[in-house]
């Protein structure tokens, strides 16, 4: 009921500044032109923002003709220090506002980039697209139901521009991963083996930077958005992605990226059943989220328990071993993302198939690899190429009113995985999903 409480007082929260802002923006839209400069605010100048999208953002803006304008974070230091930032970056100013109310009260915005706490992105979204902007807006998509249905009905019912940052799905070896699996060449799916390896004590730690937030600084009731109130801690303020309800840290983070390509590779909205298993093994560092983790999804069509395959997904901040992988297997051989190359290994061979008088199915080895054109780019920005790309279609998406390589729907859908994710680990239950409701169910019964 808390929570239900506060988000209604959340969407009550400036909606007068955000109704008349919209007004101006969709306006905008009907009339924007090639020639047109799109003016574009920031949501949230965090690492995240500083480290991949501005740079992402500025490596393309030239070519488009879009620019920042302005900077909303309601801790101060952040605002002023990412206002800063981009004008070294760009040699353009912009201005720092203390909070979204005075963004969307602005009449030179016209879409905004949002990367704040992952409990945030989906509230944040809904602010945008009901103040007329679109918005390139970080994963996790939500890890509530709640609030991925409310985001997805708002972008359904404003018709604004949205791309999520699954990233993958503007990456041409990912592009070319799809055509072929949709080809029919790679055969069906039999298992997918997916990890995300770490040996680090002080990731998503900010132990230099906790003790410089001040509850004066900024605007606690804010950053709680549609969250139960507990009293102010620096910590899950700048650690959120240690501690639930504000992450659940490893699905929140890594999980999502790699789980898309599986609905986007496959078609499927979201896994048929998920268990999950794992703990806080060795960094007790007071966080709540776990250091290590194994999950397993089952994918396949819902009326017919008899085809599908699994997702085994495992994830550890204590050995590096393995790194990070994505491996897809089909009778005939793997599709390895990693190496971003089909080979046939683990393929049926000659010797297999005879003795069941079977023709062995093994695949043609090839790389996925292509030479791509490359974009603009400036001395002062370093953007990796799949932020880069993700940030260009967002772009051209808003210029040509088309839905964005990571729309709304592929948001939805890796929300519908983390969330079940989510509860198998704080239920230690098998988890499934009902469509009909879109809810997510253990033992029959809805997981709040």
């Amino acid at each position: 009921m808390a929570l239900d409480a506060n988000r209604r007082d959340f969407l009550k929260m400036g909606g007068a500044a955000l109704a008349a802002a919209s007004m101006d923006a969709r306006s905008y839209a009907k009339v924007v032109g090639a020639n047109d400069r799109v003016q574009v605010g920031v949501v949230g100048c965090g690492d995240r923002m500083k480290g991949a999208l501005i740079p992402a953002f500025l490596q393309n803006s030239k070519d488009l003709n879009f620019e920042l304008v302005a900077v909303s974070d309601i801790w101060n230091r952040r605002r002023e220090e990412g206002a800063a930032y981009i004008q070294k970056l760009s040699g353009s100013a912009v201005t720092p506002v203390r909070n979204n109310d005075e963004l969307y009260a602005r009449k030179d915005v016209d879409a905004v980039l949002v990367a704040t706490a992952d409990f945030q992105h989906a509230m944040h979204g809904t602010e945008a697209v009901n103040a007329g902007r679109d918005a390139y807006v970080e994963k996790p998509t939500a890890h509530t139901m709640e609030d991925a249905r409310t985001f997805r009905a708002a972008v359904h019912k404003t018709g604004r521009i949205v791309q999520v940052g699954t990233q993958r799905r503007s990456t041409p070896s990912y592009q070319k991963a799809y055509e072929y699996i949709q080809s029919g060449k790679f055969g069906d799916i039999v298992m997918v083996e997916m990890t995300w390896n770490v040996n680090q004590p002080g990731r998503w730690r900010r132990p230099d930077v906790v003790p410089l937030l001040k509850e004066a600084d900024t605007d606690w009731k804010r950053y709680l958005m549609n969250r139960p109130y507990e009293p102010f801690n620096a910590r899950k303020y700048l650690e959120f992605r240690l501690f639930w309800p504000y992450s659940s840290g490893i699905p929140d983070q890594w999980l999502v990226h790699q789980i898309d390509t599986v609905h986007w590779f496959t078609g499927l909205p979201h896994p048929r059943s998920v268990v999950a298993n794992g703990g806080i093994y060795l960094w007790k560092d007071g966080r709540h989220n776990w250091d290590t983790m194994t999950a397993v999804f089952d994918y396949g069509p819902l009326d017919d328990l008899s085809k599908g395959f699994q997702v085994q997904y495992t994830s550890r901040f204590t050995n590096s071993a393995g790194g990070v992988k994505e491996l897809y297997y089909s009778n005939g051989g793997m599709l390895d993302m990693s190496k971003q190359a089909v080979t046939p290994t683990g393929g049926l061979t000659a010797r297999s198939a005879a003795e069941m008088h079977m023709q062995p199915n093994l695949l043609e080895s090839f790389s996925l690899l292509e030479k791509t054109e490359a974009v603009s780019t400036d001395a002062n920005t370093h953007a990796d190429p799949e932020t880069s790309a993700n940030m260009r279609n967002w772009m051209e998406c808003v210029r040509s009113r088309k839905t964005p390589n990571a729309s709304i729907e592929a948001g939805y859908s890796h929300s519908i995985a983390l969330c079940m994710n989510i509860a198998a680990i704080q239920t230690g239950e098998k988890v499934t999903f009902d469509d009909k409701t879109q809810q997510v169910l253990v033992g029959g019964k809805v997981h709040a």
